[in-house]
């Protein structure tokens, strides 16, 4: 059976026209020197539908396409179970992710993940699709994941996560009122001394911002916004340790709750601008069920 060939099309801009066809798809593009040699050997690449060789001057207007080239395997097993979508194009889909779930398999569990599911979603649809987590939630928080469905997806919205463009909010609950009610935390991460599942404040670590917001205080808790600078593991809660105002149910960095069964987490939203045509996408994930113990009449986050 013949394999069906698909190309994607970019649209030289005036910015663009001087660079060769090679800088255009390793700098525009972002493709490695491998990779893009394996296109050329699949004659993947033409310059208004001909052929051309990578060292072509580019001239604004042209229109350049690009193989992509297929996934061969999904990089996990596929696996029945729930998904709950909350946005899908032809190159991403963000899922709302519960408690009580991995993003991915890790160290011993290999199956029954978040991952495992999409893939088995993949598989149903006829789409073999490398699953691409393009961050990671905590096992117990809930909300907004994104995977990129190619890996020219993936290095575009990874630079995007790195250079801020790429934004992510969530909402928390904590112990008491925190002073001033909005403001940084900017302290940096690293290794725990003596416990290696853990994160801690270490002037040896890695640079972490959190900027916060308090939206509601109730019965000795409040309710915040958060987003996030950088991204590193357990960042919202351990900052939020450090200053005394623990995440509500958190058992590593404070203390389990009769009110919830897990950290009272949710990643709320992602922000970023799509890789096709740049045009900002909003995807919000609902209120969590289990956030119902703090009073929250009319609030907007």
């Amino acid at each position: 059976m013949k394999v069906k060939r698909t190309f994607r099309t970019h649209h030289i801009e005036p910015e663009h026209q001087g660079l060769t066809v090679e800088e255009y798809l390793k700098k525009k593009l972002q493709l490695s020197g491998r990779k893009i040699q394996k296109i050329t050997r699949l004659k993947g690449i033409l310059l208004n539908n001909k052929p051309v060789y990578l060292q072509k001057k580019l001239k604004a207007g042209q229109m350049l396409n690009v193989l992509e080239l297929s996934d061969q395997s999904y990089g996990v097993d596929p696996e029945p179970g729930v998904i709950d979508i909350l946005y899908e194009d032809s190159r991403i889909i963000i899922l709302d992710k519960p408690g009580g779930l991995l993003v991915h398999p890790a160290g011993r569990t290999r199956h029954g993940t978040l991952a495992n599911y999409l893939a088995a979603y993949f598989a149903q649809n006829g789409k073999v699709c490398t699953i691409r987590p393009l961050h990671r939630l905590d096992r117990d928080t809930t909300g907004c994941v994104a995977f990129a469905k190619d890996s020219l997806t993936q290095t575009i919205l990874e630079k995007q996560l790195l250079k801020g463009s790429f934004k992510r909010s969530y909402l928390a609950i904590v112990q008491g009122v925190l002073e001033p009610l909005e403001g940084t935390i900017d302290a940096p991460i690293g290794s725990h001394p003596f416990k290696p599942n853990r994160r801690a404040i270490n002037e040896q670590g890695e640079k972490a911002l959190t900027h916060y917001r308090t939206v509601l205080t109730s019965q000795g808790m409040s309710l915040l916004t958060l987003t996030l600078e950088t991204g590193r593991t357990h960042q919202i809660r351990v900052h939020l340790a450090s200053v005394g105002h623990p995440v509500i149910g958190d058992k590593i960095y404070g203390k389990s709750s009769p009110l919830i069964r897990r950290q009272a987490l949710h990643a709320q939203s992602l922000e970023f601008l799509h890789p096709e045509d740049g045009r900002k996408i909003k995807v919000q994930a609902p209120f969590p069920a289990d956030f119902a113990f703090f009073n929250i009449p009319g609030c907007d986050f």
